[in-house]
């Protein structure tokens, strides 16, 4: 697959920059990929496009404050965005890898200035452009994150550089949201309220929890010209017993399994691969794949050559997300984090 083939034609003005008022009010897109019917509904409309015996797959990861800002002992401005702990062999106990902004790379054992007098220091690289960070003193690096960390929204949300409010942190959150460690929210989820887990639950469609911890893999843009050349970083996955017990009672009475979101089935097929209920997946799932237990899929509508949409088109075929892709551009769908939703049958 060429890497042209992940693009299209996204106008700027359909990229959401808010959340709507009331998450379930969002638009979906229903395509049918036997039918290759496409319909126009809203979120809040959800069960009545599933039936009963069906189960929906989410990820309760949630979303940590990653951002800190700090100096260098020379005065410089660094912005650091702490990606996950380090594993034994990348570093000592209480290290985080971590994202660095600044001018110049920094040297082992430089020494970074929290404003509330906090000191992390880096400890070493995992590998180019990735630094291990410790903490110095006594409190670790997650507790730092919860007095000075601040969300760190997409960068097409473009006031990502203005002081991030309670609003942001409630907004950029799915309401299931349980177990902390990811740096970006799993969008497709953000759509769900109360009121839409009621109505499914009253019309016995249930649901399950997966966790995975979203990393720069999900979000890192595609750059290799042959896409199946493009390699993801690895994400921490887990399968709780109850969630694998739930698909198998769907399977035996007809339901299906559709997962809310991209990292959902990407936490389903790498257990499906591998036997694996927890672990790190580097799984890219790209045209050629094929889904061993994702039957639908709910999601939002991506940015071109990114990893999300390349799994979509894999799942719907590339020319079916395309056309519906188009027909949402012509109807004004709102687009990315913030914007609609699509449900694929």
């Amino acid at each position: 697959m060429r890497l042209s083939e992940l693009d299209y034609d996204l106008p700027e003005e359909l990229i959401a920059q808010e959340p709507l008022a009331r998450r379930d009010e969002a638009r979906l897109l229903v395509l049918d990929r036997k039918s290759k019917s496409i319909e126009h509904s809203r979120f809040y409309k959800l069960v009545k496009h599933l039936r009963e015996g069906d189960l929906l797959v989410l990820n309760d990861t949630r979303v940590l404050p990653a951002r800190l800002f700090a100096q260098k002992e020379s005065g410089g401005r660094v912005e650091l965005l702490m990606v996950r702990p380090a594993s034994p062999a990348e570093g000592p106990a209480g290290a985080w890898l971590a994202l660095i902004r600044t001018h110049r790379v920094l040297k082992e054992n430089a020494r970074l200035l929290l404003g509330d007098g906090h000191v992390l220091r880096v400890a070493g690289y995992a590998r180019p452009g990735r630094p291990i960070v410790v903490a110095e003193g006594d409190t670790s690096i997650e507790q730092i994150l919860q007095l000075d960390g601040t969300l760190a929204l997409p960068h097409y949300i473009h006031h990502i550089h203005r002081t991030v409010g309670p609003a942001d942190i409630d907004d950029y959150q799915t309401v299931y949201a349980a177990r902390p460690g990811a740096i970006a929210a799993p969008t497709a989820g953000l759509h769900f309220t109360d009121d839409v887990f009621k109505a499914l639950a009253d019309a016995g469609i249930r649901t399950a929890t997966v966790t995975l911890h979203i990393g720069p893999g999900t979000f890192a843009p595609v750059r290799a010209i042959e896409v199946e050349s493009h390699t993801m970083e690895s994400e921490w996955y887990t399968i709780p017993p109850a969630t694998r017990a739930a698909i198998e009672h769907a399977r035996r009475i007809g339901g299906r399994i559709i997962t809310v979101g991209t990292s959902s089935t990407r936490a389903l097929e790498s257990w499906a691969i591998t036997g694996d209920v927890e672990g790190f997946t580097g799984l890219f799932i790209h045209q050629g794949f094929r889904f061993k237990l994702t039957d639908a899929m709910l999601t939002n509508f991506h940015m071109p050559r990114t990893t999300v949409l390349a799994l979509a088109m894999a799942f719907a075929g590339r020319d079916q997300l395309l056309a519906a892709y188009r027909e949402a551009i012509r109807h004004r769908y709102r687009f990315l984090s913030y914007g609609d939703a699509m449900l694929i049958l």
